[in-house]
């Protein structure tokens, strides 16, 4: 296990925004709040750092064509994005707190579909969204990244337009609908693989989000072998799973809500939490249907500190 302080991260805010009545369908997930109920978000953001969060990502997630259509993105993809740093902000300010702030960027092509990807309009889609954030925003966080070329196109991208070089963190999403000998990428990538390549190209942290619990342990295995064999120590290891159940090969975000298991209390989470700790992660949060309720107990669990967490409209 490393000898790391763990960073407690945000959980899912797709879900959250659902459960407090805000305007939430599919395909424009998460966007539609950030257009129509800023504050709603703010809300959200502000109890993730009540119940401990030393991390939050910004509601940019579905600023992208795929989830709010190429018009609405060409017109106000930018300052949707801005919006959404500048939210994650005063929810940092409001409730004084040292919490950090990562510029979600993500998946441009669609979540799991490593089969749509179009690698000659990276730019054109990524471009607006790490400009309108950059100002707002302490990290970046390329997240439920499913195939490498997407990472690695995002990350130089990145490395051009953010001046200020601040840390950037890498997620990869798993595939977690089959038994597999290795642990996979959604593109049936093996994750050591990327893990050679994105060593190279000067991250903070790998993690690995909106997969199965069940599946992260072993991927946090391989990296940590993996970054051992390379003397890149320094590089952190994550995770934030999802609660959904298994996704198909031929899944994709904006079919529909799916069904949110049972079975990951806040209590059943922070058993897989630990599992991750033990391996080596020290950067942990959740996805999709991970509340507030489920970071205060990995606050209360992994994370030393001298006073209760205070814990907020949970």
């Amino acid at each position: 296990m490393s000898n790391r302080r763990v960073t407690i991260l945000d959980g899912g805010m797709g879900r959250e925004l659902e459960r407090r009545g805000a305007p939430f369908k599919q395909p424009e997930w998460s966007a539609l709040a950030m257009m129509e109920t800023p504050e709603i978000v703010k809300e959200v953001h502000k109890d993730f750092i009540r119940s401990g969060a030393g991390v939050i990502s910004t509601n940019s997630y579905a600023l992208v064509p795929f989830h709010i259509g190429e018009d609405l993105f060409q017109n106000r993809g930018r300052a949707l994005a801005a919006s959404a740093g500048q939210t994650a902000r005063e929810a940092v300010e409001e409730t004084q707190s040292n919490t950090r702030i990562a510029g979600s960027i993500p998946p441009l092509f669609g979540s799991y579909r490593a089969d749509l990807y179009q690698p000659k309009r990276v730019v054109e889609i990524a471009s607006p969204l790490i400009e309108g954030l950059g100002p707002y925003v302490d990290l970046w966080l390329c997240e439920t990244q499913s195939l490498l070329a997407e990472a690695i196109s995002v990350r130089l991208l990145i490395d051009r337009l953010d001046d200020e070089k601040k840390p950037v963190w890498i997620s990869f999403t798993l595939e977690d609908a089959e038994v597999t000998k290795e642990p996979l990428l959604r593109s049936g990538e093996p994750v050591v693989d990327a893990v050679k390549a994105i060593s190279d190209l000067d991250v903070e942290a790998i993690l690995f989000n909106c997969c199965q619990p069940e599946v992260i342990g072993d991927a946090i295995q391989v990296t940590r072998d993996k970054l051992a064999s390379l003397s890149c120590l320094e590089i952190e290891i994550g995770a934030y799973a999802n609660a959904f159940s298994p996704q198909p090969k031929n899944a994709t975000a904006n079919e529909g809500l799916d069904e949110i298991r049972a079975d990951l209390t806040p209590s059943a989470y922070l058993k897989w939490a630990q599992q991750w700790r033990q391996k080596g992660a020290t950067l942990i949060g959740g996805c999709c249907g991970i509340g507030p309720g489920h970071i205060a107990l990995l606050t209360e669990n992994l994370k030393s500190k001298k006073q209760p967490v205070k814990i907020g409209h949970l």
